[in-house]
């Protein structure tokens, strides 16, 4: 199998995956436990993504600059600061502390 086979069989997988969720019918999904559930699901995917984009390199667990910067960003989102704020003042924290050689 080359890439390309795997490219178009992971591409059908994504069409029908998206399919079967528009067969699914909607009086699945109104329950309050079903309801709760997906919410929560969306939330656990998301945070995971970040934890991997954050502390992943390969195979390997990494703390660098980015774990500052993401427990600033966490701090300002608490305390409800703008979008863009969180991640100019997370990029900078980020990018002072690599200038200063603490992370690569």
């Amino acid at each position: 199998m080359t890439l390309w086979h795997a490219i178009l069989v992971a591409a059908i997988v994504c069409v029908a995956l998206k399919t079967v969720g528009y067969l699914v019918p909607p009086r699945w999904f109104e329950g309050a436990r079903s309801s709760r559930t997906i919410d929560l699901l969306t939330v656990a995917l998301l945070a995971a993504l970040v934890v991997v984009q954050t502390f992943g390199a390969g195979q390997a667990i990494v703390v660098d600059a980015r774990l500052p910067a993401i427990l600033v960003a966490a701090g300002l989102l608490a305390a409800r600061a703008p979008f863009l704020v969180v991640v100019a003042v997370a990029a900078g924290v980020a990018a002072v502390l690599r200038l200063a050689g603490w992370a690569a």
